[in-house]
């Protein structure tokens, strides 16, 4: 073998060990992705399981706020059908802001607030709520990764070639956010 036939095997076997190098990196990164996806999956179960208990215990207390009650029970079953976690960071904002007015509801009235059922249901909710936030971090920072990895050199030559394609992130829309307003100088 003379001289540039080894020089030419040399490169093509380090070609070679870094195209698999990079490739190991991408199924490694979006495999983080979607194992994090699956936390945020379990969490966001977990509190569609609570929700019915929480809204049968109010319901049983304030039967005239069914309209609350309908729109909690709606958001639920959209976020459990939701196809991916864009539509779903958006509906979970707004099942958020629900859950928040049903237990709005329970404050005007004091023998549910009192009720050790109601307050382990309200404990739990909180605790799930941290959870599905954790979560939530975690899925984004592997999407953060993943995203940025696939878009790096030389990363994004071999991804656009084997088709990965950036992840979405779980969040709600920036309209969909509450504003918050601060006046200082008054009291109201």
């Amino acid at each position: 073998m003379d001289y540039q036939t080894t020089i030419l095997y040399g490169l093509a076997f380090v070609l070679g060990i870094l195209t698999i190098h990079i490739y190991n990196r991408l199924v490694r990164s979006w495999q983080r992705v979607r194992e994090a996806w699956s936390g945020v999956e379990v969490q966001l179960t977990q509190r569609a399981s609570l929700i019915p208990n929480l809204v049968e215990t109010v319901k049983g207390y304030a039967r005239h706020e069914s309209h609350v009650f309908e729109e909690v029970t709606r958001l639920r079953t959209i976020l459990q059908e939701a196809p991916g976690p864009a539509e779903a960071g958006k509906v979970n904002h707004d099942l958020h802001w629900s859950l928040g007015r049903l237990l709005a509801v329970a404050e005007n009235y004091p023998q549910l607030k009192a009720s050790d059922n109601f307050k382990e249901l309200q404990t739990e909710l909180s605790f799930l709520e941290e959870k599905i936030a954790y979560a939530r971090q975690f899925y984004n920072a592997s999407v953060q990764l993943y995203n940025t990895t696939i878009q790096s050199f030389p990363y994004l030559f071999l991804a656009s070639v084997l088709r990965f394609r950036p992840a979405e992130f779980f969040q709600a829309e920036d309209k969909d956010r509450p504003v918050v307003k601060v006046e200082f100088g008054k009291i109201k």
